[in-house]
């Protein structure tokens, strides 16, 4: 448990909380909305399954939207282009039919907010076995991947553009992160970083990812940024070991080069403990699925999960540390395209311990 990161980043983060609009730098998205989105994200319009909007707003448990294909196609081939898919109508994007998530939790911490969960998202143009990709603001060309994507989110308070976000997504699986906050040790790229494409959802945001057949919301406490491995204190000072992920490329001159950690790290240094879940049976918009261009009902199975709203005290987090060998983290949204303009920038922090004042 990061109890002692817990205290530390209450503290740093109580004056953020006591005002929603201002943030610390880096936090915030600047400049306009891409250029098929609305200006600002509206709920309640209209149905349109052909949209091209590219505007998330992830808000709550049943209110939240992933970028997905605009028709069938792999996630790596598709990255540039995808579009917003929400759970209710808003953003001018298009619909997610009901019955679509078989499970989903929504984790609200001081640092960020996620969201994890399964189902069949064929239903959004992803094929069936595609293990599909990541999604983040910086994209290979540094327009984002989307090009013209935009996140939003209300948990601070008031509809925010968030600058920082990162998304998986599969066939069967998904999440996303939004990071709503900073200070001088954690920034949100820092809490968002989207270069350790190959690990998938559980290292890279860990969480109790146990949903599959139930729909929560929870707190939780804050995980150390991905990749970031505490592994010492010197004069009070906690030191980090980060890890980059390796990779293999050819320059434009034919040279080959290697960059990043030779040996995989199995697991996050620990996975966060949530508290003060609700539950509730399914979530739904209630759109006949006719309208949304489904002639049945979903065909996968959405397990056990009670008809009523409950509350549970808390989920222990569960710690493991770094090894080395074959990485056997959860890669349920590998990356399939895409990924070589990050590497040489990995190598700059591969195998370099990051001294941090925690404030």
């Amino acid at each position: 448990m990061l109890s002692r990161l817990a205290v530390l980043v209450a503290l740093a983060a109580s004056s953020v909380r006591a005002q929603t609009t201002t943030f610390p730098e880096g936090v915030i998205a600047t400049g306009t909305q891409g250029p098929t989105n609305p200006a600002q994200p509206t709920l309640g319009t209209s149905v349109n399954q052909t949209s091209d909007a590219r505007l998330l707003s992830i808000n709550s448990v049943d209110d939240f939207c992933l970028f997905a294909p605009p028709a069938l196609q792999d996630i790596g081939n598709s990255e540039t282009y995808e579009v917003a898919w929400c759970t209710k109508p808003r953003n001018n994007a298009r619909v997610i039919p009901d019955g679509t998530f078989t499970g989903v939790s929504f984790l609200k911490t001081d640092f960020y907010v996620q969201v994890m969960g399964y189902g069949n998202l064929t239903r959004l143009n992803i094929p069936e076995g595609d293990y599909g990709g990541e999604l983040d603001p910086h994209g290979q060309f540094g327009d984002g991947n989307p090009i013209g994507g935009n996140v939003t989110s209300n948990v601070t308070g008031s509809n925010q553009n968030f600058a920082e976000w990162m998304q998986y997504i599969s066939y069967n699986q998904f999440c996303i992160r939004v990071c709503t906050n900073a200070n001088s040790t954690y920034s949100a790229a820092a809490m968002c970083w989207h270069e350790l494409d190959e690990m998938g959802c559980e290292f890279v945001m860990p969480g109790n990812y146990q949903v599959n057949g139930t729909f929560e919301s929870c707190e939780a406490d804050v995980a150390y940024p991905p990749g970031w491995y505490p592994t010492a204190t010197v004069n009070g000072t906690p030191v980090f070991s980060t890890f980059a992920q390796r990779y293999t490329g050819t320059l434009t001159d034919g040279s080959v080069y290697t960059v990043g950690d030779t040996a995989t790290p199995t697991a996050p240094y620990t996975v966060p403990s949530s508290s003060n879940c609700a539950t509730q049976a399914t979530i739904s918009n209630g759109i006949p699925l006719t309208s949304l261009g489904i002639a049945a009902a979903a065909t996968g199975t959405s397990g056990s999960h009670s008809g009523t709203s409950t509350t549970k005290s808390s989920s222990t987090g569960k710690s493991s540390s770094s090894t080395s060998g074959s990485s056997s983290a959860s890669r349920s949204a590998n990356v399939v395209g895409g990924g070589q303009w990050f590497a040489v920038a990995l190598s700059l922090v591969s195998g370099v311990g990051a001294v941090v004042l925690f404030h």
